[in-house]
């Protein structure tokens, strides 16, 4: 194991996860705010969470919320006192987003119980003319060769991550840059291997809407294919970093792929029949909205990654986590970052934060030359990487 860099914080002024809590926060408070009539206690306690996460200190959960000891356990009453800025950023960020759902009433009795805050900005990436224009697509890749569909799905699972809600907030043109021709890592020859009749699949999922839509169609195809005879999709019990996807969300994009024309239609139609036979199967296991590493996840949730002959971890938060959110030398070897992690696992990322492992000298050495340091943050290079 390589020599551990301490956990990030949000401490430094200028900094990208500085920028997250002080810039990025505030502006998703206001859009939620802006997104549903709430009355007047909700508008409170928003402007109270405003306040203290840009000012305040770490507050606990009120005594009845129903997942205070998991917090609790989770370092809570550890960092309770303590300002956002100086606890793991990895860990501020994960409550940011609890104290919002507190905030509008999703834990709560009342009318607002379970209803997702993000809710809107998510069925407005499904309805948006570029998802037509996507699923449009399929109908010229049906009659490739299954080989040469599987790897443009692939990519599109990869490069889907781009239209991440929360990244878009504090980055609107980011879409709007070419993506860079090549990958900064490359092992999708490895993964691919894995999946040569594979008997299951995990597939950890990330943002909900046009993200998640290339996500279910990489499944479908590779059900239909016969390279994995089951599935498993994890997903967010409840609402998380504005877009992470949850079975609601699935279910979402499972209708908008039906009522899609051409071959869009027929993996939705694929995709619920898999569901309805067990082949494809939704999780949202708890830890799924940690505020930890996945080196920390409970026994359950490793027996079943263990049991896959692949897990595939999607998106930048879910790299984090998986390879612990350090700033670790980007040639660190991936393979010795992930060697707790408890079968094989891939990860399909774009990168949007610093951490990065696993890099060629050469190639971080080109990046710097190019751009600096801004090609770690920027959205537009990408990594597929395996450990077998």
């Amino acid at each position: 194991m390589p020599d551990t860099p301490p956990v990030i914080l949000a401490d430094e002024p200028g900094s990208f996860p500085h920028s997250v809590l002080a810039e990025r926060h505030p502006a998703i408070i206001r859009q939620v705010r802006e997104a549903f009539p709430y009355g007047p206690e909700q508008h409170r306690a928003l402007d109270a969470l405003l306040e203290n996460c840009t000012k305040g200190v770490i507050e606990p959960l009120p005594a009845a919320a129903p997942d205070r000891a998991d917090w609790a356990a989770w370092g809570a009453d550890e960092y309770t006192g303590r300002s956002w800025f100086e606890v793991p950023w990895l860990w501020s960020e994960s409550w940011f987003y609890r104290q919002l759902l507190q905030a509008v009433g999703y834990f709560g009795s009342g009318p607002w119980q379970g209803i997702d805050p993000f809710r809107p900005f998510k069925l407005a990436e499904l309805d948006a003319p570029e998802t037509d224009e996507e699923l449009a697509a399929l109908d010229a890749l049906d009659g490739r060769p299954a080989d040469e569909q599987g790897a443009a799905l692939l990519h599109g699972s990869l490069w889907g991550n781009r239209a991440d809600l929360g990244f878009r907030l504090s980055d609107a043109d980011a879409e709007n840059r070419d993506a860079v021709p090549g990958l900064v890592a490359d092992d999708s020859a490895a993964l691919w291997s894995l999946l040569d009749g594979a008997d299951t699949l995990c597939l950890v999922a990330d943002n909900a809407g046009r993200e998640l839509v290339p996500d279910l169609l990489l499944i479908a195809h590779l059900l239909a294919q016969g390279r994995v005879r089951r599935a498993i999709l994890h997903v967010k019990p409840y609402p998380y970093y504005v877009s992470d996807a949850t079975t609601a969300d699935v279910v979402d994009a499972v209708r908008r792929l039906t009522r899609a024309p051409g071959a869009a239609a027929g993996h939705g139609h694929g995709l619920w029949s898999a569901m309805a036979d067990g082949s494809l199967t939704v999780r949202a296991h708890p830890f799924s909205c940690a505020p930890l590493p996945y080196g920390a996840m409970p026994d359950d949730l490793a027996a079943e990654f263990a049991g896959a002959a692949l897990t595939v971890v999607k998106g930048d938060l879910n790299y984090r986590r998986l390879v612990g959110d350090r700033m670790w030398a980007p040639t660190t070897a991936f393979a010795d970052v992930t060697d707790y992690f408890p079968g094989p696992v891939a990860a399909l990322r774009t990168l949007k934060s610093d951490v990065i492992t696993g890099l060629a000298p050469a190639t971080e050495a080109a990046l710097v030359a190019a751009e600096g340091q801004r090609w770690r943050t920027g959205g537009t290079h990408a990594l597929i990487q395996v450990r077998p």
